[in-house]
């Protein structure tokens, strides 16, 4: 019994560097998949579109960079790229849990939307081009809710 309370820190401490990598992760693969499912069919009628295109499905994955960055920030400070892992009490471990789920909901939540807006984006590419940096502000505007999930994330790693 006594060994499992101790691995129920570092556990918990993993799991939330998981969690913010592959939250975030499944949310831009979701998103830029939706984008990338409308940049296709715009594709297939106008190929010199691509660059345009491109850029649109591109925007929902910097979620999953986000949480890469704080899965890997998280790993960095519980010691295990550098060897130094120690044993985390179950109070730390859910510190890291917690500081990592900011950006794992909210950057996965927020990339699905912004594949939304990605493909509607799209879809007024197709129809007024002239127009279409207009999607990318409205793509932005969601961005900065993920950046908001980064920063909250980030601020609490830095203060475990």
């Amino acid at each position: 019994m006594n060994s499992i309370l101790e691995l129920a820190g570092p556990a918990l401490g993993l799991l939330g560097a998981g969690l913010a990598v592959c939250l975030a992760g499944a949310g831009s693969a979701r998103g830029t998949g939706i984008a990338g499912e409308a940049g296709t069919g715009l594709l297939s009628q106008d190929p010199a579109k691509f660059g345009k295109v491109m850029i649109l499905q591109v925007i929902p994955g910097t979620q999953g960079l986000y949480g890469l960055v704080v899965g890997f920030m998280a790993l960095l400070r519980m010691g295990v790229l550098d060897g130094s892992f120690v044993n985390l009490s179950i109070a730390q471990g859910l510190q890291y849990l917690a500081a990592c789920l900011p950006i794992g909901i909210g950057g996965g939540i927020s990339a699905v939307a912004q594949g939304r807006v990605a493909a509607g984006s799209v879809n007024l590419l197709a129809k007024k081009p002239d127009d279409w940096s207009k999607g990318m502000v409205l793509c932005i505007t969601v961005e900065f809710y993920a950046i908001l999930s980064l920063l909250v994330s980030l601020l609490m790693l830095i203060n475990i």
